[in-house]
């Protein structure tokens, strides 16, 4: 990744930081509709908060929805514009988080919280050239660079190409415009699966592929590359880059789905290599499920290897979705942020990352 710009991080005059250690409670400012489907939350403190985040970082959003469910959204405004968090949700049918925050979050409401969060972030004011490549309301963590790089001057060379379903499913098509028509180092080529008569079109059509690209962006081998979207979005660009022989270790991309409504995908290798030591147990209290972790394995890995699948994401100890309470024994959690050291010592642990020591219960 590329550092963010150092100009967002200086402070703000008599206003407090944002202490994620401390601070834990946002106040809904705004809702904007974004599309039929997409809804803009905007955010601040309850006491005047500077928040201080690289453009393209998460927040952690606990929902009460049967009881308490966890869910990480990219912020998608400006880093730039400090006293404010905006996230950018779309509605997914029957996903419990996505549906109350578009029911039920409202100007006034308050949602408790943890971060800022993440790695997946880029400068555009840097001089590099840089390539966005996004899909559905993987646009969030882009919109945020772009949004950023725009207030502090503009993008130093940076083309931004969107991938949507329809028209009407183009998330910030407005303001994408209006942002390139005011910055001219930056370049926005969208494109639509389909198309309808009630929507006029006259942008890109299709999946995008190498002859799309290419008309996109055409010097898209000489450029950074970010990415974010549906996994099979990005599977495929990845794939497009590999066969146009483009040096992937100049392309990042989000390496999990922030906001997913189903619990994250994982992978145990073919061959995992033989750790020596103990073989635990792992209780969850909740399901009555009884689980054998083997040495070195996270209990998160040993549940889905059982067929149990609880809610989780990142997988590093980030984003502090699969954060559960440790009702008795010991665990090695070697976490990456995502859980607060208050929490730790009320017993909370993220399973993603945390490595039995004993046979322990977990309240899952």
């Amino acid at each position: 990744m590329t550092n963010a710009p150092q100009e967002i991080l200086t402070e703000a005059s008599g206003v407090p930081l944002w202490d994620p250690e401390v601070d834990d409670i946002l106040v809904c400012r705004q809702v904007r509709q974004e599309t039929h489907d997409v809804k803009t939350f905007v955010f601040s403190g309850r006491e005047p908060r500077d928040f201080r985040f690289y453009p393209g970082q998460f927040m952690t959003f606990e929902l009460p929805v049967d009881g308490m469910v966890t869910r990480s959204y990219t912020m998608s405004g400006s880093a730039a514009r400090p006293y404010r968090v905006e996230i950018t949700v779309k509605r997914v049918p029957g996903g419990p988080a996505s549906n109350w925050l578009h029911d039920n979050m409202l100007p006034g409401k308050e949602v408790s919280v943890s971060g800022p969060g993440g790695e997946f972030t880029a400068d555009a004011n840097a001089e590099e050239k840089l390539l966005f490549i996004s899909a559905g309301s993987g646009i969030t963590p882009m919109m945020s660079m772009t949004r950023t790089a725009c207030d502090l001057s503009e993008p130093h060379d940076l083309h931004f190409v969107h991938a949507a379903r329809s028209p009407a499913d183009l998330i910030f098509r407005s303001e994408l415009e209006l942002l390139a028509s005011q910055n001219p180092s930056l370049k926005v080529a969208l494109t639509c699966d389909t198309t309808s008569a009630s929507h006029s079109w006259t942008g890109f059509v299709g999946r995008l592929e190498l002859p799309m690209l290419a008309l996109m962006s055409p010097d898209f081998m000489e450029r950074k590359i970010f990415c974010c979207g549906p996994a099979r979005f990005m599977e495929g660009v990845r794939g497009m880059l590999e066969k146009a022989g483009y040096d992937m270790g100049l392309y990042y991309e989000e390496s999990f789905d922030f906001g997913a409504e189903t619990a994250g995908t994982f992978e145990e290798p073919a061959s995992a290599p033989e750790i020596s030591g103990n073989t635990f147990h792992v209780n969850f209290t909740k399901t009555g499920h009884t689980v054998e972790v083997s040495p070195g394995m996270t209990i998160l890995s040993a549940a889905k290897q059982a067929g149990i699948l609880p809610m989780s994401s990142c997988q590093r100890g980030i984003c502090g979705t699969c954060k559960s309470q440790l009702v008795s024994g010991e665990v090695d959690m070697q976490h990456g942020g995502g859980i607060r050291k208050r929490e730790i010592d009320q017993g909370k642990i993220l399973i993603c990352c945390s490595t039995p020591l004993s046979n322990v219960e977990v309240e899952l």
